[in-house]
């Protein structure tokens, strides 16, 4: 399986693909059925697929969560060969991608960047996009994949990719779940079996209330209460907005793509899920 770990066999090896075709899967690593079934989705659509593992630091507010953040590089790479054995690697080292010190560009991408993850972790998207930018620069993908789970990193990229006017066809795949409903996070390994299991919760209260409420305040209503049944567990947000402008919607009934928003943390885990509502 090719693996590399250097920009400049990364160039080489791109270099000899002269076709429109390649896809690309950017993840952080300690990978699970959700990315596995992004780079299957990019075998299929694909002549070419690279898979990307880094964690990347300038999109972290806290260095204790940097620092926990777990890494599994050989355990990765077997993963994606049960996949394909073409499948393209590059895992790098921070020096690499940020040579001249771990710098970000702030970017202005309509408040989008500012809601929910973006206002509990300042800088954070400013990361995400500096990070994407440059393995787009380097791979000059045709389409790129990225899990619904991370909705809003995905309608950021959108938004950064039609305002930089990126040929990149950003191409979002369908969140996976745990048995029961916990979306699939390389985080969930830092919960212990209890917490895991029990975090599922989380999920069936956002079913409950796209079945059920009909208005916002009833959303909003079962989520804290469903939050204070699990003491364990701290609400951060919850959120009714419009997929597209991420805008919190005033009426759920004439609301055009309404979406819910949960995030959670549990002994310092941060759990974050959507739904959409219609």
């Amino acid at each position: 399986m090719p693996l590399y770990h250097t920009l400049k066999a990364l160039n080489s090896a791109r270099s000899s693909y002269k076709g429109n075709a390649l896809g690309v899967v950017p993840t952080m690593g300690a990978l699970h059925q959700g990315h596995l079934s992004l780079i299957a989705k990019a075998t299929r659509e694909s002549e070419v697929v690279w898979v990307t593992i880094f964690v990347n630091p300038t999109q972290f507010d806290k260095k204790d969560d940097l620092d926990k953040y777990p890494e599994s590089l050989v355990a990765d790479v077997a993963a994606i060969y049960e996949i394909g054995a073409d499948i393209h690697i590059f895992a790098p080292t921070a020096t690499e991608m940020y040579p001249e010190g771990l710098a970000t560009r702030a970017q202005t991408l309509d408040g989008l960047d500012n809601l929910m993850e973006g206002a509990d972790r300042p800088g954070h998207f400013d990361g995400v996009i500096t990070i994407v930018a440059k393995l787009f620069k380097a791979l000059q993908p045709h389409q790129a994949y990225f899990g619904e789970k991370d909705f809003q990193q995905l309608q950021v990229i959108k938004k950064w990719a039609t305002e930089q006017h990126i040929p990149t066809n950003i191409v979002p795949c369908p969140i996976v779940r745990e048995t029961n409903g916990l979306a699939m996070s390389s985080r969930n390994a830092q919960l212990s079996p209890k917490q895991r299991d029990e975090a599922g919760f989380i999920y069936k209260a956002m079913l409950h209330c796209k079945n059920n409420c009909l208005d916002k305040a009833a959303v909003y209503t079962a989520i804290k209460e469903s939050l204070e049944a699990h003491p364990n567990f701290d609400l951060l947000y919850v959120l009714c907005v419009e997929e597209d402008s991420l805008k919190e919607v005033q009426e759920l009934a004439t609301a055009n793509k309404p979406r819910l928003f949960v995030a959670a943390s549990i002994a310092g885990v941060r759990l974050i899920d959507n739904i959409a509502l219609k």
